[in-house]
């Protein structure tokens, strides 16, 4: 009888040690996958920037750039006629009446530090005309050396900028009304004809971002919002060394009628192209915004892969711009959504999207019109928005953890 209690109780022990055994290794397992897990999360600040002086806002804030001192610069339309509105205009004209205290706008390029104090202000129209400023700015960056660069897509704008920090001005590249067909039988205040030309090899077709590679001293435009194309740039002659379109094809300016979720993939680009940013491995990352796909090619422009997101998004389409985490291998792709109103984390190697953060509304952390992502060298995120969001908004790298449900707002404490 002790014998069959002994066995018994050898029995039981070793099947409690089992148990025991293998609530440890799924314990270790879950702890792994839940390591496997971990993402970068952020937190919004809502009390970055600081406040602008003179009552100055912003317009339509459609570009930003780090410079290498991790000063935020962005460009805003808010001296383009009617960007702005008679509720948010203390003089409406220039000629009528001050209406009250608020608001007036600030100038186009705004330089903010680190802490989020303004430290310069430039940019419009110089009374000289010694350059002309786009009729529609959109998309800034400071280069390796620098000099800041603007593109611009309104009718006209066929050219990119150069300038020194403190906004002088160094070049001009392409000419302004290039795009312009002259009409000798048009009706006297008829609009103007602008043809695209993604063939052209001197001017450019509304320019939305331009990046930089400092190794190789190139700049990559997505040219843009009239043209369908990726062009390469020496950065010191302004020349085009190099363009494509979708799949790595020669673009096609043909019109392709609007985007339908339903159809087969569109062999180009739809305008606009609105991004062009190459990775540290050599990977050009093409937004093809309203086709709501990202195009990854080399940077000879040999196509690699695309991906969909959001494909259902109609309207302006879910690609806007992108940006890569600060780590060497930039795990991390970070993209703006801004009919969706996200701000979207993708697994870079893998490019599934891992979780995506905001939602649409004007408290921080919101948006209306996610524009343009920047990335300092902390891992912050810096966003602007267009439309009616006329703003730019900080994002707190706190690390890595779990990822968290999708669309929240990254409320500081947020889980």
């Amino acid at each position: 009888m002790k014998r069959v209690k002994n066995r018994k109780f050898m029995t039981g022990a070793a099947f409690v040690a089992i148990l025991v055994t293998l609530g440890v290794a799924q314990g270790m397992l879950d702890k792994a996958a839940a390591q496997a897990k971990q993402v970068p999360r952020f937190e919004v600040d809502p009390y970055w920037p600081k406040p602008m002086p003179n009552n100055w806002v912003q317009g339509m804030t459609i570009g930003i750039g780090i410079s290498s001192d991790d000063h935020v610069w962005v460009i805003h339309r808010g001296n383009d006629e009617g960007n702005l509105d008679r509720t948010e205009l203390k003089q409406v004209t220039p000629t009528g009446p001050v209406v009250g205290e608020c608001c007036q706008s600030a100038p186009p390029v705004l330089e903010f530090d680190a802490a989020g104090n303004l430290v310069g202000s430039w940019g419009g129209q110089p009374a000289d005309n010694s350059y002309d400023w786009p009729e529609s700015n959109h998309g800034i960056v400071v280069d390796h050396k620098g000099f800041v660069w603007i593109g611009g897509n309104g009718g006209p704008d066929a050219h990119i900028l150069k300038f020194t920090r403190a906004g002088k001005f160094v070049a001009q590249y392409g000419k302004k009304n290039a795009r312009l067909k002259e009409d000798p039988n048009a009706k006297p205040g008829a609009k103007p004809n602008f043809v695209p030309n993604s063939m052209d090899m001197n001017n450019f077709g509304r320019v939305a971002k331009i990046f930089i590679d400092p190794k190789a001293n190139e700049g990559y435009l997505a040219d843009g919002y009239f043209n369908k194309r990726v062009a390469v740039i020496d950065l010191d002659s302004g020349k085009i060394k190099r363009f494509w379109g979708a799949y790595g094809n020669p673009p096609d300016d043909t019109p392709i009628g609007p985007y339908d979720p339903t159809a087969p993939p569109a062999k180009h680009f739809r305008t606009p192209v609105h991004c062009a940013e190459m990775s540290n491995d050599g990977f050009v990352y093409v937004c093809d915004r309203p086709n709501n796909r990202l195009q990854i090619f080399t940077r000879e422009g040999k196509f690699v892969k695309e991906v969909f997101v959001a494909k259902e998004t109609r309207a302006d389409g879910s690609v806007w711009d992108v940006a890569f985490s600060k780590d060497p291998q930039q795990s991390w792709l970070y993209m703006a959504d801004g009919v969706n109103e996200h701000v979207r984390v993708f697994n870079r190697a893998t490019m599934e999207e891992v979780y995506n953060f905001g939602y649409g509304g004007r408290q921080p952390g919101m948006f209306l019109g996610t524009h343009s992502i920047a990335v300092d060298s902390k891992g912050n995120i810096y966003t602007t928005e267009t439309y009616t969001g006329k703003r730019l908004q900080k994002f707190v790298a706190k690390g890595m953890g779990v990822a968290p449900k999708s669309g929240q707002v990254p409320w500081p404490g947020t889980k």
